[in-house]
């Protein structure tokens, strides 16, 4: 095979995994820690369970466990490389965030938390307005123009911005894009509705 044939069929490769993993996080998205797919109404918003709150005067149980101590285990593990500096939450504007800082490099979690489903969907849209669409999962998330994800999932939107991380992150080295996806996928796979 020639060199530019090599080079091909390793893009195509790296192009099958990527969207491997795009449908990775959209199964989590749905589903949630492997367990069954949360109630929902027929005539409903999709991905807004039953339990949906809305939102309130503290950040919700599923908004804190972005930055909690399990998640910050798990995206070490996931991602190859730990943390410089402590993980310290804030809650403003219904904004619950914290900056994954590694030696160089920050990633940024955050959940806005809202009260109904055309509050969670005009943000959600705005989202892509203010970074950009570069691939619409369909059912709740996307990819922004800068490869950071957004998910939608009850009254909630989480955004794994990786704008502070080099083009090439983690260990094994990853691009930002899959590194996003990685981060997404660990933080979905048990984020409840509560």
């Amino acid at each position: 095979m020639t060199g530019s044939g090599v080079c091909a069929l390793a893009a195509l490769c790296q192009h099958k995994r990527f969207l491997g993993l795009v449908t990775f996080v959209f199964v989590l998205t749905v589903t949630g820690c492997g367990g069954p797919r949360p109630a929902t109404s027929p005539n409903g918003p999709r991905n807004v369970a039953k339990h949906a709150q809305p939102v309130g005067a503290a950040p919700s149980v599923s908004a804190k466990m972005i930055c909690a101590s399990e998640a910050q285990t798990d995206l070490a593990a996931a991602l190859g490389v730990h943390t410089t500096q402590p993980v310290v939450p804030t809650w403003t504007n219904h904004i619950y965030s914290c900056r994954y800082i590694y030696h160089n490099a920050v990633m940024v979690l955050s959940v806005k938390e809202l009260s109904s489903k055309s509050e969670t969907d005009g943000y959600f849209t705005s989202l892509k307005y203010r970074f950009g669409l570069g691939q619409d999962f369909g059912a709740g998330g996307f990819i922004t123009k800068n490869r950071s994800v957004v998910v939608s999932k009850d009254y909630k939107v989480l955004l794994v911005d990786i704008s502070g991380l080099p083009s090439r992150f983690g260990v094994p080295p990853l691009s930002r894009g899959k590194i996003a996806l990685k981060a997404a996928g660990t933080i979905l796979s048990c984020w409840t509705g509560a």
